[in-house]
């Protein structure tokens, strides 16, 4: 019981454990053919010392038969044990492929420092050793003593001198451990960050082009480069230097063995055949530990992988399902809701508490910083660090089925992502396409005349992030992909940031449009033309509601502030605003 509740002590080797019946069949199958492995030296024996003696060729022909058969035989347990690994491999990426994908995107999400892009690397690592070559050196490992035996039944000093380099390899094993191990972590951390660095760079090619900005990057770039090269060295010293220590020994095993078996021919101790079959019992005996030392970096890597999956498992668990609730309204409430980032002592957000009925209008007012992108991403659920509550229908977002609150769920944030594929999946959320949706979305943002301008129309191709478009229409594909299935609520960051007057005026159009059908629509600016489509106003400065209520009556409390108060702006509600 104590050995399952080890194995169960977290999901992943919970999963790993649940292949133990595999895991049972290829120990089954290792002991059939490291079993069969003495054929060669049961062969040489019976071919040196009988057959030659009895020059019976009929034996002799007796013998190579069933030798051939008992290889046949080790040949398919050798084979087949390949094939339960290789479906065990492939049974885990199915068993875990889709958890680590999506923790590793709520790590992300969360900004929780956990392993995010390398998760899935690390899977397929764990899996590559479980169905390498270097497994089977830790299945016929255990097998080395029945060998070792075997040569102390032919002499015991050959039973020594195998025991002798058997600890003398595992010395090796120990030692390159305990020393490449830091270098060699060291080194993949120092390329992972030389990498990062260069791809970030080359996300941002025509800025730093075209203010020369090169020069200097590379420089940057070229410390940590070097610093990856120079410990990359050290740890591929200190590899080479057990891998020649590994082959010294291993040479020396194969020409002392020869040497003392020939000793012990001369003396009258053993028979020339038992010389050559000790020879090859040796190697078969000490192959295992060989194999161990030269793959002890594959095996270190795929620890440390394992335990960076482990990790991140542990720290974004598989959530169990959601209750189902009925599609939302738009209601929203927020009570004393408080968001904080890292390390900041000071809240992002504090004690925030107002609500928002189904279909009003809001926009929201504040100077920059005043967290008004914050609470966009709270209301979208999608901030780490929130306190309070946030309702949507008077239910906890946090209890929402994130997958069946989506499509009643519109955001456009103030950075325009989109994906590659064409304008009808980035309007549908490269979901099932539906065609009258994903036209109504493109009328509903006045972009339905411009996408038939396109070569292909809806379906033409974007390109990488949107790069074929300007961002205008970047912004005004994301409006569509936003309001989308009219959603019950949208959350609008800055949607008029890149936008002409032909495209504000198809805003303020859309933003009405959704108000016409009941939906709640949440806008953040700091350009005065979306006030006049404005149930409501809430304005946010360091953190706090300095002012909400009805769009006149807080346009007027706002007036009358800055008129109060005309010599000292920052003292006032309407401090950093755009005059109304």
């Amino acid at each position: 019981m104590k050995a399952l509740a080890f194995f169960q002590r977290s999901e992943l080797t919970a999963t790993l454990w649940s292949f133990k019946n595999e895991f049972l069949m290829v120990g089954a199958l290792s002991m059939v053919a490291n079993v069969l492995m003495l054929t060669p030296t049961l062969y040489m024996l019976q071919v040196y010392d009988r057959v030659m003696v009895s020059q019976s060729e009929l034996t002799l022909l007796a013998m190579s038969l069933l030798t051939l058969a008992l290889f046949a035989v080790m040949a398919f347990a050798e084979w087949l044990r390949s094939r339960v690994l290789v479906h065990a491999g492939v049974r885990l990426d199915e068993s875990l492929g889709t958890q680590v994908f999506n923790a590793s995107f709520q790590s992300y999400l969360n900004q929780s420092g956990a392993p995010k892009a390398r998760a899935l690397s690390d899977l397929i690592q764990v899996r590559q050793f479980l169905t390498g070559n270097g497994i089977f050196a830790f299945f016929d490992a255990p097998w080395a003593p029945i060998y070792m035996a075997v040569l102390y039944l032919l002499h015991p000093w050959l039973g020594l001198l195998s025991l002798l380099f058997a600890l003398l390899q595992a010395a090796l094993a120990w030692l390159g451990h305990r020393h490449t191990l830091a270098p060699s972590e060291a080194a993949v951390a120092a390329n992972a960050q030389a990498s990062s660095f260069l791809q970030s760079k080359l996300r941002n090619a025509e800025v730093i082009e075209s203010m020369g900005m090169l020069g200097n990057l590379q420089k940057r770039w070229a410390q940590r480069h070097d610093t990856a090269m120079a410990q990359g060295s050290t740890a591929q010293a200190l590899t080479q230097r057990v891998m020649a220590w590994s082959k010294f020994i291993r040479y020396s095993q194969q020409s002392l063995a020869l040497g003392a078996g020939a000793l012990l021919v001369i003396d009258g101790q053993i028979s020339p055949g038992a010389m050559i079959a000790a020879n090859v019992l040796m190697n078969r005996a000490l192959a295992p530990i060989d194999q161990i030392v030269t793959g002890w970096r594959g095996f270190i890597s795929a620890a440390a992988a394992f335990g960076r999956l482990e990790k991140l498992l542990s720290d974004v668990p598989q959530q169990p399902a959601a209750p189902a609730w009925p599609t939302p309204l738009g209601q929203l409430d927020l009570r004393n809701v408080v968001a904080r980032a890292g390390a900041r002592a000071q809240p992002i957000l504090q004690s925030l508490s107002f609500s928002v009925s189904g279909g009003t209008v809001l926009v929201m007012l504040g100077p920059s910083g005043a967290g008004k992108s914050t609470l966009a991403r709270v209301l979208m659920g999608i901030w780490p660090d929130v306190s309070g509550e946030v309702l949507l229908d008077g239910v906890p977002l946090a209890e929402w089925d994130r997958a069946a609150l989506g499509p009643s769920l519109g955001y456009l944030p103030q950075d325009i992502e989109l994906f590659e594929g064409s304008l009808a999946e980035n309007i549908a959320r490269f979901g099932k396409v539906d065609s009258d949706q994903v036209i109504e979305a493109a009328h509903c943002v006045g972009l339905h005349e411009t996408i038939l301008r396109f070569p292909k129309g809806y379906d033409t191709p974007i390109g990488e992030a949107g790069a074929l478009l300007s961002g205008g229409q970047r912004q005004r594909i994301g409006l569509a992909r936003a309001v989308y299935g009219n959603p019950a609520l949208i959350v609008l960051d800055e949607p008029n940031a890149n936008l002409d007057e032909a495209g504000e005026a198809a805003l303020i159009q859309t933003v009405q449009n959704m108000k016409a059908k009941g939906k709640t629509v949440i806008v953040i600016t700091h350009r005065p033309g979306i006030l006049a489509v404005a149930d409501r106003l809430l304005v946010l400065m360091e953190g706090k509601v300095k002012a909400q209520g009805p769009r006149d009556a807080v346009i007027a409390a706002l007036r009358a502030a800055t008129q109060a108060a005309p010599k000292a702006p920052a003292a006032g509600p309407s401090a950093g605003l755009t005059p109304v």
